[in-house]
């Protein structure tokens, strides 16, 4: 059948079992859009406040739901507003296609309204980017571009479409998508290295990282951990991966992490990576890392194998199948003395808090008071800061994929989107952003778009009207010269959400904690809740940057 380029477009996007995609209309997208009016008994369109929250919301839909998200922009600004939320994608190995417009193919090259190289610009931030010239090419792009998003480590990729292709008529065919395999690339000899490593360890521990949750190997690491009987400790983005109830969780680790985990990891024999790739914040130092350990790393790319941390076994392929395959050629171990060394670690370990007040909640209390009344599926989400910090450490996450956050950007804005994009996906369930008031002045304009769909979002504003972690690394580094990071703003947030047509309300103190968010979360309408924490608030434990555990800090003044 016959077609123009943006139909092809819709009908690719069916084709990839695409429902749902985020975006925002503009003069280079307008026959996309005349389209999606068209298709909109098929895919439904999120209309956000801005690009980046479109991108950001494709992200958290992606998280949420092991699908991959999808995001419109026109050209220009509009691609250019994409540009954070990709690279954010792109830092955690999240699948998203970016559908751009451009000017048409004669005006390309020629400074244009609105024309943009996105192409350009996005190259080092996506898996891979195209520009179609020719509606004949279209439909084999879009579906490259979904399985390249798709396989492998994974991750976003743009394709950017000049206007009159997507006008342009061309003869059209459905084809069934290919089932997407990932290879197991080591050899029987690796596996075998790797178990004889793990049957000579005395000391052994599991360190794991998002890749567990992209593979959907939670279910394959269990039963590894339980076989070989090793304390698991995850980074912010494993969080989810590993049920935090478990007997051998130990909690986060690195900058922020344990001090039971940072000591497992100093006087530990063996350090089985899974879907982790020994980031500065996990290996501080990187030469003293695991200094009395040998290393073992699964991994689905080859890059990350000796890229930051010196490795001596490794197993290359999708973490489902290598995990399954190790655990069957492993040997049932007992390290019950180990985990109770770790344990004692545990207890001992001591982080000063501040006192009960009145005029402050403690962000803790907060945080366990949420979990409280929260169901293991229901979705967090966070932007970037001690809220994040804060939250990694006190909230108990019993499932993958209900935990959303910017871990290797680090994107101050990206909460709120992100939620919208894990609500639209799961409406059934509630989702929460913990944001502090430094992240939400950011992106707050999409509180729009939460009134606008009635989004059953929950957002908890950690307000300390200060930014608080540049803050405490003022105080920690620079003498206490707190530089631009006390904004002195006067930003009411409850009246803020009344104004975007939603219901604010206000947490003064730990007092009032549990009766505010019974009530808030007694609706499945949004709420926005201004809570007041001490500026003086810090998260720790801390290990500065290049260092180890032996430099943990425990208290501040």
């Amino acid at each position: 059948m016959k077609l123009n380029g943006s139909e092809i477009i819709a009908e690719c996007l069916l084709e990839q079992g695409v429902d749902t995609v985020f975006g925002y209309p503009g003069g280079a997208v307008l026959n996309i859009y005349d389209a999606l009016y068209k298709y909109s008994d098929r895919i439904t369109h999120i209309l956000s406040s801005h690009e980046q929250g479109a991108a950001h919301a494709a992200d958290g839909y992606a998280r949420t739901t092991g699908k991959c998200g999808v995001v419109i922009a026109t050209s220009g600004p509009g691609a250019t507003n994409l540009v954070t939320g990709i690279a954010t994608a792109y830092m955690d190995s999240i699948p998203i296609v970016a559908i751009t417009g451009n000017v048409t193919n004669d005006l390309l090259a020629r400074d244009s309204f609105q024309e943009v190289d996105i192409c350009g610009i996005s190259m080092p931030i996506t898996k891979h980017n195209f520009i179609v010239k020719d509606v004949k090419d279209l439909a084999n792009v879009i579906r490259k571009a979904f399985r390249i998003a798709m396989s492998g480590r994974k991750g976003p990729v743009l394709i950017d479409i000049p206007k009159d292709v997507t006008g342009a008529i061309c003869e059209f065919k459905a084809v069934t998508p290919e089932v997407i395999v990932n290879p197991t690339v080591s050899d029987k000899t690796d596996f075998e290295t790797a178990s004889k490593i793990i049957a000579e360890s005395k000391r052994p521990m599991i360190y794991m990282g998002g890749g567990v949750v992209s593979a959907d190997a939670e279910e394959e690491l269990l039963s590894f951990a339980e076989k070989t009987d090793c304390p698991v400790a995850t980074s912010i983005m494993g969080l989810g991966g590993f049920p935090a109830s478990h007997r051998l969780f130990m909690g986060t680790i690195g900058m922020h992490g344990g001090y039971e985990t940072g000591k497992a990891t100093d006087n530990c024999d063996l350090i089985i990576t899974i879907g982790a790739r020994f980031s500065d914040r996990v290996a501080g130092d990187r030469e003293k890392f695991g200094k009395d350990a040998k290393i073992i790393q699964l991994d689905i790319d080859k890059a990350e194998i000796n890229k930051n941390v010196k490795i001596d076994s490794y197993i290359l392929g999708d973490l489902k199948s290598t995990l399954k395959t190790l655990t069957d050629t492993v040997e049932k171990a007992d390290h019950s003395e180990w985990i109770a060394q770790v344990n004692e670690w545990g207890k001992n370990s001591s982080v000063s808090e501040t006192p009960k007040s009145d005029e402050y909640a403690h962000p803790y209390h907060v945080i366990e008071a949420v979990r409280a009344i929260t169901k293991d599926s229901d979705i967090i989400v966070t932007d970037v800061g001690q809220h994040q910090m804060w939250v990694s450490q006190k909230y108990r996450f019993e499932e993958p994929r209900t935990w959303c956050t910017s871990g290797g950007l680090g994107t101050m804005g990206y909460g709120l989107g992100a939620a919208i994009g894990s609500a639209v996906a799961h409406p059934e369930k509630t989702v929460v952003l913990f944001t502090g008031d430094g992240s939400f002045h950011m992106n707050l304009n999409e509180l729009a778009t939460v009134c606008s769909y009635k989004l059953n979002i929950k957002v908890i504003v950690m307000n300390n009207t200060v930014l608080g972690m540049v803050r405490q690394w003022q105080k920690l580094f620079y003498g206490r010269r707190f530089s631009q990071t006390d904004p002195h703003r006067k930003t009411d947030f409850a009246k803020l959400a009344e104004a975007f047509g939603i219901r604010g309300m206000r947490i003064h103190n730990d007092d009032d904690a549990e009766a505010v968010l019974a009530q808030a979360f007694s609706t499945n309408e949004p709420v926005v809740i201004d809570c007041r924490i001490s500026p003086d608030e810090n998260v720790l434990p801390m290990i500065p940057p290049g260092k180890t555990v032996d430099d943990l800090i425990t208290e501040m003044e």
